[in-house]
């Protein structure tokens, strides 16, 4: 035909992404208003804060779920809940990859809902299966302890880990998906995606506020099975509404463009190859022509050697070109600040585990007629998220653009810094507090009686919960947009889900924390810091210890900081 190669582009597969640019439902260029462009973002931000809204309502009474019908030890309660959240957040580095190689955002976030779906649906079902072999357990200092029934056990932590399997295509796909939809070469576009990362952060934790307000409620004085239940409805009536939105989206196409992952893992092999080859000023060649910046060229020189054969020519036919050289470096200097954030994702990991068990035993009355429940103190973070980020967006980045004169007001990694500050500041604070509830339990000798109540306010717990909501501001926002930004756009997915993995693997080494410091300190008849009886844990000494890590964490992260290259995208 007269018109193959155009026909071509519109006969591609609409439903995967796209390597120079995005194309709209009908594979043309996506020329749309900005109103239309925020249009498609909502449908998309939807199943986002649906998804939250079910994780959430899983995550933030889980370790309540595990000690109560489950019947597990604090510690053992807390590195479980640990491990499953460290596993939900290392996955999307799967889910990403699949997506950004095989199908596409849009069909994996449609596949990984519908396993969100049915995970949420096996969770419901076994919180319906009888919580114990004995109807009677517990009931008197006679009776046997409580003991799990051993199918429930199973079918709820298959049902947990199909969920975290879910999340791990869901959630890098969803982001990256709702981004897309702003393009960067238009400049009213590109100011809408830098705002989109904060309305996109707000919309999903006012889901999440909802979540820990109504579910928590639900599952602690009516029915865990109904507090499973609802987040399966609201899920699968945000895919509905997800699809619904299909003809708005801005599609990519892939075609027969080979995979990112091939393209910048052969960089890394040629370079392995002629680690010994002698080669040309290459950097200085290529300046010249425009093709790399002069501090980009001379950082992580080493890879330029997969731009030669290993005779020491450029044969270009056989070697990676320019471009790949430069992708692979701009990925290799997120490591650093990666692992510079790892400690924060540990402390991040905190309030709904540890957080929760001390509200337990605090004074959660209201004076309305009802107690708070342990697990709906987490709203506090959300509801200072929600509260904090139309101010930082209409006021703290007008008046700091006006200084710095930057559109952002200030950098992406001086965001991410101020608030790794911040969560300095709320774990001193969490273990002054943590502290005061000791001696407060110490002076009305209630030590060895934990299932009395510290009369101590519950409300004292709030201003750490406060911090931590900041500080997720500035850093969980500035993390999203930085891992976004900095990477190639086909690897866009691959990039959120790296910042995802930052809480997987700080998740992780909570967990493995944890269980170090109670072998460490507890045993042989003595009470650790994690010990049942919170009254003779430590608590405290545990937040003393992430506070120490995470002023290390801090000056680590500004010396790395500030010898940062951003790519070209970001100036």
């Amino acid at each position: 035909m007269a018109e193959s190669s155009e026909s071509a582009t519109v006969t591609v597969p609409l439903l995967q992404d796209t390597v120079d640019g995005v194309l709209d439902c009908r594979g043309s260029p996506a020329k749309r208003s900005l109103t239309g462009r925020w249009r498609a973002a909502s449908f998309i931000i939807g199943v986002e804060v649906a998804e939250r809204f079910a994780y959430h309502g899983i995550q933030s009474n889980l370790i309540s779920y595990l000690t109560g019908p489950l019947a597990q030890s604090t510690a053992t309660a807390a590195a479980n809940v640990n491990a499953w959240s460290g596993t939900a957040y290392l996955l999307p580095l799967f889910g990403a990859f699949v997506a950004d190689s095989f199908l596409g955002r849009y069909r994996t976030i449609i596949i990984a809902s519908l396993l969100y779906v049915l995970g949420l649906v096996l969770l419901t079902l076994s919180a319906l299966l009888p919580v114990s072999i004995s109807s009677n357990c517990g009931s008197s200092e006679e009776s046997m302890p409580c003991r799990s029934n051993e199918l429930q056990v199973l079918c709820f932590f298959f049902s947990l880990y199909l969920v975290a399997v879910a999340q791990g295509g869901h959630k890098p796909c969803v982001q990256a998906f709702g981004a897309d939809q702003f393009d960067e070469q238009d400049p009213n576009e590109s100011r809408a995606k830098g705002s989109f990362f904060n309305w996109w952060f707000f919309s999903l934790n006012a889901g999440a506020l909802c979540s820990l307000i109504i579910l928590s409620y639900i599952q602690d004085n009516l029915s865990w099975a109904l507090g499973f239940g609802i987040p399966c409805i609201a899920l699968a009536v945000a895919l509905v509404v997800f699809l619904l939105g299909t003809s708005t989206y801005r599609f990519g196409i892939r075609g027969d463009v080979e995979s990112p992952f091939v393209r910048i893992g052969r960089v890394f092999l040629a370079a392995a190859r002629n680690w010994q080859t002698e080669y040309p000023m290459i950097a200085t060649e290529e300046e010249a022509r425009g093709t790399l910046s002069h501090k980009g060229s001379e950082q992580f020189k080493f890879l330029n050697k997969a731009l030669i054969a290993p005779d020491g020519s450029k044969k270009y036919g056989e070697v990676c070109c320019f471009t790949d050289v430069e992708e692979a470096k701009s990925v290799l200097r997120l490591v650093p600040i990666w692992a510079t954030c790892l400690v924060y994702a540990i402390v991040f990991a905190q309030p709904s585990t540890l957080f929760t068990k001390q509200g337990v035993t605090m004074d959660r009355s209201t004076g309305l007629g009802f107690n708070v429940s342990p697990a709906s103190l987490l709203s506090f973070i959300g509801l200072s998220i929600v509260l904090f980020i139309p101010i930082y967006d209409r006021i703290f980045v007008p008046i700091a653009r006006t200084i710095t004169g930057k559109p952002s007001g200030i950098t992406m990694l001086q965001r991410i810094g101020t608030g790794l500050l911040l969560s300095v500041i709320s774990l001193v604070i969490a273990a002054i507090v943590e502290n005061k509830r000791l001696e407060v339990a110490i002076e009305h000798g209630l030590v060895d009686m934990p299932m009395v109540m510290v009369p101590m306010s519950v409300w004292w717990l709030v201003p750490q919960y406060v911090l931590f909501g900041v500080a997720d501001v500035f850093t969980m926002v500035g993390l999203q947009e930085f891992f976004y930004d900095q990477v190639p756009n086909e690897l866009r997915s691959v990039g959120l889900a790296l910042y995802l993995s930052i809480f997987g693997v700080g998740s992780l080494l909570s967990s493995f924390l944890i269980s170090a410091i109670e072998k460490a300190t507890g045993g042989d008849g003595r009470d650790g810091w994690f010990a049942n009886n919170l009254n003779r844990s430590h608590l405290d000494y545990f937040y003393w210890l992430l506070a120490g890590l995470s002023a290390i964490e801090l000056g680590a992260y500004l010396y790395f900081a500030k010898s940062y290259i951003y790519s070209r995208k970001s100036g």
